[in-house]
């Protein structure tokens, strides 16, 4: 098998509350565990999908939930990638303060962002900040030895 071939691909378009986000969440772990990922993996992924949902929720949609959120994941057998959009407004990432130094460490924003960072292996932002597009390269391999 190809190892950039594409195993799994869904879209989705869900309203801005918690009951969407975790249904999406669940569909992207079911999917790692079925592809064998190692749970090291599917932790940093969970993360950092609900640091992503949660921010399109509260920073882009403002808690409105009849704004809409569109995710697009893709699944190889060495990486995901997965993309979040919201319907906000948009914002200017390099403005995020950086939660660790020390004279930001009592403002409670840019954790998120920056977890995001910690555990992906690539983030970036596009449409003026409204879409996160994050990949996670597959760290075990043993298990997709094993399945070959």
């Amino acid at each position: 098998m190809n190892p950039c071939q594409i195993e799994w691909e869904e879209n989705f378009t869900i309203c801005s509350t918690c009951e969407a986000v975790s249904h999406v969440i669940d569909v992207v772990l079911n999917r790692l565990r079925q592809s064998g990922w190692h749970e090291n993996d599917s932790f940093a992924v969970h993360v950092a999908l609900q640091e992503a949902l949660s921010n399109a929720i509260k920073h882009g949609n403002q808690y409105d939930p009849k704004r809409r959120i569109f995710v697009s994941c893709r699944l190889t057998r060495q990486e995901i990638e997965i993309s979040v959009r919201d319907e906000g407004s948009g914002f200017d990432p390099s403005k995020v303060p950086d939660p660790t130094l020390p004279e930001n460490l009592h403002f409670p924003s840019g954790r998120g962002l920056k977890l995001i960072t910690g555990f992906m292996d690539y983030v970036a932002f596009r449409d003026a900040g409204r879409q996160i597009v994050m990949r996670r390269l597959r760290r075990d391999s043993s298990a997709s030895q094993a399945t070959s």
